[in-house]
């Protein structure tokens, strides 16, 4: 890369915490944030749990005013923006308006006022809708309403990849960076859960749990896997250019260094375990942060206890790094938050500066009998101590999308 882009913010409202700190003590513990789903009802469903924010109060972060009719998806990606904007120390003294953007992955993010906005006009006809709740029916809705929040004019895109979002709103933001057109994007990915993508992941027969006789548990590379369980979160980062941060004296949690984007045609999720475009992904972003396959520290797993997709990563790693493969250490904080979609790359990347700031990479919890076709070195149940200079992060979405994210120390 020409321009360098350091991280210079982070914010994270997840299952096992509603800040950096929360979040991160957490997921060094190996503490589960899945527990029975309050927010809806699933007394008639065999999958009961999911990864819940249980204690999220929007009016925390944003106030009282102008939120009563911001659906949750919306008012997770308000939040997030506002704590990183904190975090990174930025106000308008700081940046102008025109020098904020503002990018969010959400593919799923408007699904719950869709539905509520047609079920009214169905039942009570158009002429009796609220047109209140027309403003949250459309896709860019979460990232227009942080942008509303935070007065970030220069920049306001939403990123639709479905598990990849996360990872592509950072990616995005990047290439919008290093053309000079902002100077600070927030970036990141944000999924709400609601009653409709429950019902939809449920009925597609994808969710842990759904066949009799199995156990509902979120358990990446095990054998007993089963399916993944549906989890909600926001997490956003700032990032801005070298230049820039070091102009206002920004702290800089790390860099980031190199990605890559690829699609699989023929579906990741399908039987088949074709590999080939998810190792074309991976050599991207590696000839992008022009690195050697043994200085990559550590990888962030997408693995969601999906039976196929863990497999399919696992054969990715293993035909890209080869005999490297068995020594770099990966861990899948999915089985503490659950699958969080289109907000799972973000929430992987706030994980990986976390592991790169303290020095720990957070363990795979849930993990006891081993799949022979999944035998690498999964960090099982307990943290490991490392000094992690360079984070592979990798997602591959069900319907083909595949992305990876290099984030290093900065020095």
């Amino acid at each position: 890369m020409d321009t360098r882009l350091v991280i210079t913010g982070i914010s994270i409202l997840s299952p096992i915490g509603v800040n950096k700190d929360e979040f991160w003590g957490n997921l060094i513990n190996g503490v589960s944030g899945i527990n029975d789903i309050t927010l809806f009802d699933v007394s008639k469903y065999r999958s009961k749990k999911a990864g819940e924010i249980s204690d999220f109060d929007a009016k925390i972060y944003l106030g009282k005013k102008g939120i009563r009719h911001i659906d949750r998806t919306s008012l997770l990606a308000s939040s997030a923006a506002k704590l990183v904007m904190n975090d990174a120390k930025i106000t308008h003294e700081t940046y102008t308006g025109e020098d904020l953007g503002i990018v969010i992955g959400s593919t799923y993010g408007s699904i719950d006022s869709i539905s509520s906005f047609d079920f009214e006009a169905l039942r009570e006809g158009p002429n009796y809708v609220n047109p209140m709740a027309f403003p949250n029916t459309v896709l860019n809705a979460p990232a227009s309403r942080a942008s509303i929040f935070c007065k970030a004019t220069g920049l306001n895109s939403t990123i639709s990849t479905g598990v990849t979002s996360g990872l592509d709103a950072i990616i995005y933001a990047s290439d919008f960076l290093r053309l000079g057109r902002v100077k600070a994007v927030l970036a990141g990915g944000v999924h709400g859960l609601t009653p409709d993508i429950f019902w939809g992941a449920y009925r597609s027969g994808i969710l842990a749990g759904y066949r009799d006789n199995t156990i509902e548990i979120s358990t990446p590379y095990d054998k007993r896997r089963n399916g993944f369980i549906i989890g909600e979160a926001a997490a956003l980062m700032v990032i801005e250019r070298l230049e820039d941060a070091l102009k206002r004296n920004a702290r800089i949690y790390a860099e980031i260094k190199g990605y890559g984007s690829t699609f699989n045609p023929k579906k990741i999720y399908r039987d088949k375990l074709d590999t080939k475009e998810g190792i074309r992904c991976i050599s991207l972003a590696m000839k992008d942060a022009e690195l050697n396959i043994d200085d990559i520290s550590y990888i962030s797993a997408c693995a969601n206890s999906s039976i196929t997709g863990d497999r399919m990563e696992t054969r990715v790693i293993k035909d890209y790094f080869g005999g490297y493969a068995k020594k770099v250490p990966i861990s899948a904080i999915k089985s503490m938050t659950g699958e969080c979609l289109d907000a799972s790359g973000a929430m992987q990347s706030v994980a990986s500066i976390m592991a790169i700031n303290n020095g720990v990479i957070p363990p795979t919890i849930n993990y006891q009998e081993v799949d022979d076709e999944c035998d690498l070195d999964y960090v099982p149940n307990k943290s490991r101590k490392l000094d992690v200079r360079n984070v592979l992060i990798g997602d591959f979405s069900d319907t083909g999308n595949i992305s990876s994210l290099i984030i290093s120390k900065y020095s």
